[in-house]
């Protein structure tokens, strides 16, 4: 049950210090929430509500994360700050891959991601939010070699991390005018490794220099290209915010499915899935003659099927 502000106000003062859950009104509908909390936390009229209070210690933790997650601090507690020491950030998704957290609004609160190699070392994959205490939180596992950004709209704080971390900031020519001081520009539609088991996959579509960053076969860092849909139950794309071409998606992803291999989807905006590697081929296959089925439509983010 929604609860009002002045409901929230009663029960705070009612035991002395207990609070509720809440989302504020600066919510943007990003989706962060309900990824890391679906069963706390639902859309409803167009933005995110908590439709049921966290019940024991492990939800307790996961609505920390999503304090901690959401790009306008807008889920909050009645009970006074979330406390600091709480942050899980970065959080443990598989056994070489974190997810950041403090999202930044900066890229419409787009999820990145730390990828540790065998050697010890780090890549970032997109950016959160950027401080001083995040990045030394972020390098604590390992020094950052590299800054990995899928492609324009989630190149905020790309150079300042990079910089921070003394690593090099890559980015697509297609989208260079978004970090025009990018370290590495990477060229053409051709696949590309650029570390070991890192392989770069250029697909023009939602902007002329979205790319794919696969690593190992096994994780598939898809920026804005396409997304697991709870409400589909699969891989979709974005139709509705595909701001270049739907047309040059469909077209990117009729050259790229056949060599690509993984079981991570971990994208940018929408929810991640894990499933064996030839079922997410198939998957792929399939999203690829879906899509080269769609037409362009005017951008419109309250259509997409989250």
């Amino acid at each position: 049950m929604h609860t009002t502000q002045d409901d929230r106000s009663s029960a705070l003062s009612a035991d002395g210090g207990a609070g509720d859950w809440y989302v504020d009104d600066r919510c943007t509908n990003c989706d962060v929430a309900r990824q890391l909390a679906p069963e706390l936390i639902g859309e409803v009229g167009g933005r995110s509500e908590v439709v049921r209070q966290p019940r024991g210690a492990a939800e307790e933790r996961r609505m920390h994360a999503v304090a901690f997650a959401c790009p306008t601090r807008s889920v909050r507690w009645t009970g006074g700050r979330v406390a600091a020491e709480l942050d899980p950030f970065p959080l443990r998704l598989d056994d070489a891959v974190d997810l950041c957290g403090h999202n930044s609004p900066h890229t419409a609160g787009a999820n990145a991601y730390l990828l540790r190699r065998p050697g010890g070392t780090q890549m970032m994959i997109d950016t959160p939010r950027f401080s001083e205490g995040l990045a030394a939180r972020y390098e604590a596992a390992g020094t950052v070699t590299d800054v990995l950004l899928t492609h324009r709209d989630h190149a905020a704080h790309g150079r300042r991390y990079a910089d921070r971390f003394g690593a090099r900031l890559w980015i697509h020519e297609g989208d260079l005018e978004a970090a025009p001081d990018a370290d590495e520009v990477l060229r053409g539609t051709d696949p590309t490794e650029i570390a070991e088991g890192v392989v770069v996959h250029p697909l023009p579509g939602h902007t002329l220099g979205s790319v794919l960053y696969v690593a190992d076969e096994r994780y598939c860092f898809s920026g804005d290209s396409f997304y697991w849909s709870r409400a589909t139950g699969d891989i979709e794309v974005a139709e509705s915010v595909t701001w270049y071409s739907v047309t040059e998606l469909a077209a990117s992803l009729d050259r790229t499915v056949a060599g690509l291999r993984f079981a991570w989807l971990l994208p940018g905006h929408g929810d991640r899935r894990r499933l064996p590697a030839e079922e997410m081929a198939r998957r792929m296959r399939e999203l690829a003659d879906r899509t080269r089925a769609l037409r362009p439509r005017p951008v419109d983010f309250t259509a997409v099927r989250w």
